[in-house]
């Protein structure tokens, strides 16, 4: 079977190689899935990069999740073979992933593939982010870097909640873009001072909350924008730089900057919010009341185009691999 492999560290473009392996067997708790598709997403782009939290053991597969067609499994399993489900793991850019079945989710026949490969890592964390932020309806959200795709997720997540959103972009292309997903109010951070443009738009009390992801100097102006006793939710660092934050602003304001990684958040939280966050996922993209589009689509043997493409600006949707 064909599979993307990496033996070091470093630029994905530069040191992702696809490699002929042979087809694993499933051990007792685990499947077989054919893989179907698998997105691009950043934190795999972090991982090949040795910067995520799951440090990679060398040689490592890349990829987190995908959706795929079950093949076989272990004794353990009781899931019909040729099951659709979305599944998680390391190394889903391949033909075939071997996974414990607990991370499968069936997926509903009326959910196409292109939106079943992204199930888990940008909705879930949208879902999760918006009620770990604690806004209310009415009140105000910003979030960093809008036009990705998890930025677009809780945009539109957002809008059904009647939470009021501010996003962040550096292109003003993104602007409608933003505006027909439900966004109340876009700023481009390249041409405008955040904290003044949005103590302008929230009529000096600021945000109650921030969701953020790319640090550096973008964070550090943030964090100016949100109001007394706030929170800033931090998923990511996009600029791979640390912001610098004002202690005073801090201690006086009483905020609280922390942050979010899904798999601890997964861990963390009760069956029952769980299944429901699940529930409530599928249920916004069977509906299409979430849109997650794809970009475009290459085979395992152009991943060197497509991490690529991934990591390029200006992008408006996913890039997917399809073995």
């Amino acid at each position: 079977m064909k599979k993307v492999v990496f033996h070091q560290f470093g630029k994905p473009s530069d040191i992702l190689a696809v490699e002929e392996l042979p087809k694993p067997s499933p051990n007792t708790d685990e499947v077989l899935i054919k893989v179907i598709a698998s997105p691009i997403n950043p934190s795999d782009i972090m991982f090949v990069q040795n910067l995520y939290g799951i440090r990679p053991h060398l040689p490592s597969g890349a990829g987190f999740e995908g959706v795929g067609i079950v093949e076989s499994f272990g004794e353990n399993v009781k899931i019909p073979i040729g099951t659709r489900v979305s599944f998680t793991g390391i190394g889903t850019w391949a033909e075939y992933v071997l996974t414990n079945h607990r991370t499968l989710i069936p997926v509903p026949e009326a959910m196409t593939d292109d939106v079943a490969a992204q199930l888990f890592v940008n909705p879930f964390t949208a879902v999760a982010m918006v009620e770990e932020s604690g806004v209310k309806s009415g009140e105000w959200l910003m979030i960093t870097a809008a036009a990705s795709a998890l930025g677009k997720m809780v945009i539109q997540i957002c809008k059904m909640r009647g939470i009021k959103t501010i996003g962040t972009v550096r292109h003003n292309e993104h602007t409608e873009d933003l505006k027909s997903l439900g966004v109340d109010e876009v700023v481009n951070t390249s041409e405008e001072n955040l904290p003044k443009k949005v103590q302008h738009i929230t009529k000096y009390e600021g945000v109650k909350a921030v969701l953020e992801c790319v640090g550096g100097h973008t964070a550090s102006e943030a964090v100016k924008c949100i109001s007394r006793g706030g929170l800033m939710l931090i998923y990511g660092s996009l600029s791979l730089q640390d912001p610098q934050v004002n202690v005073g602003l801090m201690i006086f304001k009483e905020l609280t900057l922390r942050g979010f990684w899904l798999t601890d958040w997964m861990r963390r939280v009760d069956t029952n919010t769980r299944q429901r966050v699940s529930q409530e996922v599928i249920n916004l993209l069977v509906t299409g009341q979430v849109q997650i589009p794809v970009e475009a689509v290459y085979g395992l043997d152009e991943i060197k185009k497509a991490v690529s493409h991934a990591e390029a600006s200006g992008r408006w949707g996913k890039v997917l691999l399809k073995p």
